[in-house]
């Protein structure tokens, strides 16, 4: 059985062309298992808590480190149990939503979900597929000001998630949003 964590990273929910196109998708799977995570609320940014935490030894860590973790451990599990991410994320100006960011933040985390090697970093999350809405008012995927799409690709890439699938529903329009639906209904979601 497939395994889908679903990423809403827009901040509305009434009207959101990323949340009825990741519907859309995840309707293709119809025997997934899905595990959903909505940032709209927002996420914890990292703290100096957190950061120490995260360079303590596991077995060293204080009770109070453990807890700065919790929220990071639980996000991190998310992600290690999934197969495939559905990620919608709008372009807030031109770029990834504050908690999207703040979501990548909490799970990129050295020696769980990538490793530094003699030969250089080396990411623990392989094996996945991500599939990512982006929409915005107007900044397309490739244009010039998409600082979206290459920032998601290169830091999921760096936690070893490589097969990485961007559907553009820039400008939001009608015949865009049908577009997009029909680029998501022509995916090869074969593993």
């Amino acid at each position: 059985m497939t395994h889908i964590l679903r990423i809403d990273a827009s901040a509305r929910h009434q009207g959101s062309v990323t949340r009825g196109l990741t519907d859309r998708l995840i309707a293709r799977f119809p025997d997934a298992q899905v595990t959903t995570r909505d940032l709209a609320n927002g996420i914890p940014h990292l703290d100096e808590s957190w950061v120490g935490a995260t360079f303590t030894p596991p077995e060293m860590r204080s009770a109070a480190q453990a807890e700065a973790l919790t929220l990071s451990d639980t996000l991190v599990a998310e992600v290690e149990a999934a197969d495939v991410l559905v990620i919608g994320s709008a372009t807030y100006n031109f770029n990834t939503p504050a908690a999207l960011k703040a979501w990548i933040d909490q799970i990129a985390r050295v020696g769980v979900t990538f490793r530094y090697s003699e030969t250089g970093p080396e990411g623990l999350l392989t094996g996945k597929k991500a599939i990512i809405v982006v929409a915005s008012g107007g900044t397309p995927i490739g244009a010039p000001n998409d600082f979206t799409t290459p920032y998601l690709r290169y830091v999921l890439g760096f936690m070893g998630i490589t097969d990485v699938t961007f559907v553009d529903a820039a400008g939001g329009a009608d015949d865009v949003i049908t577009q997009a639906g029909l680029a998501l209904d022509a995916l090869d979601l074969a593993a």
